[in-house]
Parts: structure tokens; sequence; C-alpha cells
């Protein structure tokens, strides 16, 4: 019962959990590769250090490296020091394997296109967290090229294992009555409680040059950029002019990058000049630009640019107002529009206008979910919303980003409250069967294990056969068997 109790808990907030432990993930492993590589600069490195076996699954082995470079990651992130948390490491590493050899039976495989975009994907992260593609292979000691080929079997023999999960688990599913008979084996006093909770609606006014106010700023780029045609560095210009943080002190440098990194126009400017060209001065949402492209590797660039960023005017201030007031006007006193559609035809922000105005849940965003706890409001919502009744629509009001200190207008609409309470099927039915379902995708996971396991050849390290994770898993020595 407990159990059943501490998976409920667990399940509800998994959705920030897994973000956290996705990005925890991605540190990690440039941190302790980075570490790996500084050490061991031989592409062959990591198999020349590796003191023994830990696990023999079926056909495949699992490498103490493996395991500690996990827990090392694990320690990077914050994470006390705990060896049981190896025995997780380990039994993740079995599963995996035991997963991935049935694939091969049931003739479940990931295409090659698949791979390869997974390893782009991961190797542009690690990428932008070292600083660019130099930095990153310096930190590995080895070329881009060498390090995909090293880590592309683990990386298809990873979504091989997914997707046999996925075969496993894809006909499961929770009637009304599964979600009722789960919820009523929690004890009572186990349930959780719910902070309160709101739903918000939001239609947003950002204040916006106008072409004459635009120029100043344009001017100021374009005298830059001939200041740069007439032979002056661009680096020195950039440390001293350019208005972005990031990449202003390397002298506008922003090392090489895929199209992916950049907002379309940049990246349109990027991949089309050639090496050494300088583009005309261009604006993005982020202000006005100029770039200079300094090497291209196939699909990758490298550039260096000089951001310029208009300051908003207290005349672009008030003319945010004056539209936040017309609409408003609309909504409310000539109610001659709806506050979604409102939203969709008026707003300026892009996350929350094609979703009916609807503010997201930034801890469960996967799900979509409308259902914001109150505590985790911008302290100026939170405020205004305080003094407003559900159904009700706000006038417009001035927010400032404390991030950025950039000021908007906003019309906020109250669409629910739920008060704090104890989970319960009436109001919480949509969570509870969320947990329900993972809770039985669980089970029967654990129980094809459970008879995989069986079938499969598994050794374990001594080190590792007191985990209580593991026990039961190995396979039984033959009589008179030597370990």
């Amino acid at each position: 019962m407990n159990f059943l109790a501490e998976s409920f808990r667990v399940i509800l907030v998994r959705n920030i959990y897994m973000r956290k432990f996705g990005v925890a993930i991605l540190g990690l492993l440039l941190s302790v590769t980075i570490a790996h590589a500084q050490q061991l600069p031989d592409s062959n490195a990591r198999k020349h250090t590796l003191d023994k076996i830990a696990g023999v699954i079926g056909s495949s082995i699992i490498l103490q490296s493996d395991i500690e470079l996990s827990y090392a990651n694990y320690l990077a992130q914050g994470g006390q020091e705990n060896p049981a948390i190896k025995c997780q490491i380990l039994q993740g590493l079995v599963s995996q394997k035991i997963l991935a050899q049935q694939a091969i039976i049931d003739s479940i495989d990931v295409k090659d296109d698949e791979v390869d975009n997974e390893v782009d994907r991961r190797m542009r992260e690690m990428s932008a967290r070292a600083g660019g593609d130099d930095k990153l292979e310096q930190f590995l000691g080895r070329s881009l090229i060498q390090y995909k080929d090293e880590i592309r079997p683990d990386i298809r023999e990873g979504m091989v294992a997914d997707k046999m999960k996925q075969k496993i688990t894809e006909k499961v599913n929770v009637t009304p009555q599964d979600v009722e008979a789960y919820f009523n084996k929690i004890p009572k006093d186990s349930l959780p409680t719910f902070n309160k909770e709101v739903e918000i609606g939001q239609v947003v006014f950002q204040p916006k040059l106008n072409k004459d106010e635009k120029d100043y700023y344009r001017q100021k780029a374009e005298g830059l950029r001939a200041r740069v045609k007439a032979g002056e560095d661009f680096g020195t210009l950039a440390r001293l002019y350019s208005q972005d943080p990031g990449s202003a002190p390397q002298g506008g440098d922003l090392g090489f990058a895929d199209r992916n990194a950049y907002v379309k126009d940049f990246a349109a400017w990027a991949f089309k000049l050639k090496a050494g060209e300088i583009s005309p001065v261009f604006e993005t949402d982020y202000g006005f630009h100029f770039l200079q492209v300094i090497e291209r590797r196939g699909e990758q660039v490298h550039v260096r640019h000089i951001l310029i960023e208009p300051v908003i005017t207290a005349a672009s201030l008030d003319r945010a107002k004056a539209k936040a007031d017309s609409v408003y006007n609309l909504m409310i006193i000539n109610a001659k529009i709806g506050f979604s559609a409102a939203a969709s035809y008026y707003s300026d922000d892009k996350d929350t206008k094609y979703n009916g105005g609807m503010m997201l849940n930034a801890q469960d965003v996967q799900n979509r979910s409308t259902m914001i706890p109150s505590d985790k409001l911008d302290p100026q919502v939170a405020l205004l919303i305080d003094t407003m009744k559900v159904g009700e629509i706000s006038k417009p009001q001035m927010f400032t980003d404390v991030t950025n200190g950039k000021k908007t207008y906003k019309i906020l609409y109250l669409k629910s409250v739920t008060d704090a309470h104890k989970a319960n099927l009436t109001q919480d039915f949509a969570r509870i069967k969320d947990a329900a379902f993972n809770d039985k995708i669980n089970r029967t996971v654990s129980e094809w294990f459970e008879k995989r396991r069986k079938e499969t050849y598994i050794k374990i390290d001594p080190q590792y056969q007191s985990c209580p994770q593991l026990q039961g898993w190995q396979t039984p020595p033959m009589p008179d068997a030597k370990l």
C-alpha cells in the first residue's frame, strides 16, 4: 500500500524530474567526457583504462568504466555520495542490454538516419555547452567524426531498447474502473496535497519602434559595418560596440553551429555567404546585425557578428498601451470579440497566442497543462490575480520582465481557481489516470523483465551481487563451475 502511494506521488511529479534529469545527463555527459578527454587524448583511451567487466548479459558486456562514468555524472550534478546509486546504474544498463537483445529477436531496429539525427542532436548540445566545435574537439582530444563513431553504437542500442519497450507497452491502457481501483489502494493518509492552482490567459502587447525610431539603430549598425569594410578590425569593434553579451567579449565569435542554432534570418545569411564575406545589416527579433562568415564545414558554419539592440522608447510604450486599451474595449465594453480570439489576433506572445492565450504550466509543458500552482506564478501576475474573480478580465497593466527588464502591457483572464486540497477523483481524475497508467506500464515492463531475465544468461561481478535491485537476476552457476 505504501509503495503504491509513493509510486503515485513520484509519478505525479515525473515530468519535472525527467526534464531536470535529461538536462543533468547532458551536463554530466559533457563534464565527465571532457575530464576523460583531457586526461586521455588517445581515441582508444576509454578502452585502455577499463579495469574489469562489471556484467555479462547474453552476448554483451557492461564495463566498470560505464558505471563509474554515470556515477561521476551523478556527483557532478550535486548528488550526494551514495554507492547504492551504482546499483541503480547497473540495473539500468542490464535492462537496456536485455531489451536490445530481444529487439534483435523481434526484428526491431532503428534506421541509420534516425541514429544519425540523434547523434547530431547530442553533439549540437555538447558543442553549445563547450563553446563551439573547436573547443569540444579540444576537450575530447579527438575529432568530432571520431567521437561520433565511438558513441553511435551506444546511442543505437539505447534507441532500439526504447523501441522495444514501446512494443511491450503498446497495448497498455486504463479504464475508469482501473483508475478508481488504483486510487482506492492508496492509504488516505498518504494521499498527496496539491497547492492552490489557477488557469490564466493573457493577451500581450509588446512596445514596438516605428520606422523612424528604428532607423537610428539601423544607421548605427550600418556605420560599424562601413568601418569594418574600410579595414578596421571586426573583433575589436564587436568587443567595443556589440550588444550581444554572449559573443561580444569573444569579438562577436559564435563558433561553429548548424542552422537550428540561429533564428531564420540570421541562418539565411550565415549559410548564404562564402568564407570572408560580410552580410548587409539585417533585422531580427533581437535587433540589427551584420555578420561575417569565417569558415564553413558541411552543414555547420563559423561566424561572428555585431548586434545593435534598439532601446524601447516612451512613445512606443504609449502606443502599446493604446492598443491594449482598444482591444480591452472590444472585449469588455463593445463585446465584439472573445478573449481567446483576441489573444489569437492581437497578442505578441508566441507561446500563448495559438493556445487561446492560456499560459502553460512550465513544470508540465509535456502535457500542455494550463493548471499553474499559484506559488509558481510571476509575483506581478499573482498580485493582480488575487484581486480578480473567476471569469474576470483585467484592465491592461504594465509588467516588467525580471530577467531582462523589458516592459510589456498585458490583459489577464482568470479562467479557474482550484483551492489547495487532498488528491481526489473528482478534481484530480486526469492526474490519477496518468499515475495509474504509468503504474500499469511499470508493472507490465517488470513482468516482462521477470520472464526474460530467466531466459537470459546474466553474470554480475561480485561487487554488485548484493545490490537489492539485482537480487535474483544472476544466472545460477553450473555445478562446480568457477567464476
